[in-house]
């Protein structure tokens, strides 16, 4: 099921909302949370309702050892064994085939007939999310960071609420514990108008901006060996504000969601066009994954600790698993890689970088995010060679069928990506004209939603 979907904005939402305020204790608000959770889950595949309870189940038993067992190595047993477990299910439906593939590419390049069969594997929406926060978890609760809950039912309603469960943000517990626990006592107006600002301002980012680009860029980059330069470089633009503000909105209809049902979701986009180096865009893009990172790869890695070159390899192994992480591709292990060199060598050239104007700095980053995108976006290297050929050097090429379209929306989304507020920016008064401009937001997006089906979105692949 789909945010953007009539479904979900006639059917799920409404009743989900109705019966969640009417209960009034704090464990039939949790068991209410997490059975809509998987009545969500299920209308993409009820059979893989068993994978996410079965990572929950291990996770909350794993925790109530942890907190009845104080010797070391009972602990450690608490710890490995239930993130090895969510580790070996992500493995094997992300990264089976493409381990399998991987093997058959090098030995056909070493001059051997390796042909291992691919398997007929489904990759369940999600996955990387859910396994993420009950990872988050367990080591959060093996480094007494947080308590781990006795009840079954809340820790049920943390890992499978829908708001946040099949693409973020990567919520740990300790963020929403304590509203959490007190959920019984959350106000239904207390969050309402800040809830459905947040709900329709992202909405309105995916249905109005970020599918209208879609819509133009896709069957162009379909046949992108015919581009022309200039098209080349507008599709990479384009690309980029539908990537942000398709994962934007989304994030953005989840924090409004989490209101609505009185919890506070984390902030996951602050701006990360406005960065003025490329660590600063990572402190401002998908919040919750780079500092996921940070807290539980790198810092384990050493982090800052020890010489420039270990900090230069903490980096590089750390961007290169998160460019793993977003796809079981080679294009996405070297779009981290480009991030994990770009973050070297601007740690090794900070004080000359951070001396240029803040213009500059500001247009050279976006320029580096605009060109790693190219990898992201490529399903080939053979696509990605080609359109960086077309982009860094001068083809003439077919014109591109709705260019003057795409030229009014890349100015429309600069606007709002490089100097408008983000939406945690913003005031969420419901003035007389704060409610008519999103009546009017509301309609336009029921329009194309009745015209044309939901589209997914895109981190749904991850």
């Amino acid at each position: 099921m789909l945010f953007n979907s009539l479904t979900f904005l006639f059917l799920f939402l409404p009743i989900t909302y109705v019966v969640f305020w009417q209960l009034t204790s704090k464990t039939r608000r949790y068991v209410w949370l997490a059975l809509t959770g998987y009545v969500f889950y299920s209308f993409w595949n009820y059979k893989f309702c068993s994978l996410m309870l079965w990572s929950t189940l291990i996770s909350y038993v794993a925790g109530l050892g942890l907190l009845r067992w104080q010797d070391p190595i009972r602990r450690r047993l608490c710890l490995v064994i239930p993130v090895t477990m969510d580790l070996a299910l992500l493995g094997v439906f992300k990264y089976t085939n493409f381990g399998l593939a991987t093997v058959n590419g090098v030995s056909t390049w070493l001059g051997h007939s390796t042909d291992l069969p691919l398997w007929h594997i489904v990759l369940p929406v999600g996955i990387s999310f859910y396994t993420f926060h009950t990872i988050t978890y367990i080591v959060d609760a093996y480094r007494g960071v947080i308590t781990p809950t006795r009840n079954v039912f809340e820790f049920a309603s943390y890992v499978s609420l829908f708001p946040q469960l099949v693409a973020g943000p990567i919520v740990r517990f300790r963020q929403i514990e304590r509203d959490l626990e007190n959920i019984d006592h959350a106000e239904r107006r207390a969050n309402l108008n800040i809830g459905w600002s947040f709900f329709l301002i992202g909405l309105s980012k995916k249905v109005l901006v970020a599918d209208t680009i879609a819509a133009v860029i896709n069957p162009a980059l379909a046949r992108h060996s015919d581009l022309s330069t200039v098209d080349a470089w507008m599709c990479m633009l384009g690309y980029s504000y539908q990537l942000y503000f398709d994962f934007s909105g989304y994030s953005d209809m989840a924090v409004g969601l989490g209101y609505l049902f009185g919890l506070r979701l984390p902030q996951n986009f602050n701006s990360p066009y406005r960065a003025t180096d490329i660590a600063d865009f990572w402190r401002r893009w998908h919040i919750s994954l780079s500092s996921f990172l940070r807290d539980y790869v790198y810092i384990p890695l050493g982090g800052n600790r020890g010489g420039r070159w270990r900090v230069y390899r903490n980096l590089m192994i750390t961007m290169l698993l998160g460019g793993l992480w977003h796809g079981a591709s080679w294009t996405f292990v070297v779009w981290g890689g480009y991030h994990g060199l770009l973050l070297v060598l601007y740690q090794a050239g900070r004080g000359s970088w951070d001396r240029l104007p803040t213009v500059a700095r500001r247009t050279a980053t976006f320029g580096l995010v605009v060109v790693g995108w190219v990898f992201f976006r490529s399903d080939t290297f053979e696509m990605a060679a080609a359109l960086l050929i077309r982009m860094f050097s001068w083809h003439a090429g077919s014109s591109l069928v709705g260019g003057p379209v795409l030229l009014g929306l890349l100015i429309v989304a600069a606007a709002a990506a490089h100097w408008g507020p983000n939406t945690f920016e913003l005031p969420h008064r419901w003035s007389p004209s704060y409610v008519a401009g999103f009546a009017l937001l509301f309609g336009m997006c029921l329009l194309v939603l009745y015209g044309a089906p939901s589209s997914p979105f895109l981190y749904f692949q991850f």
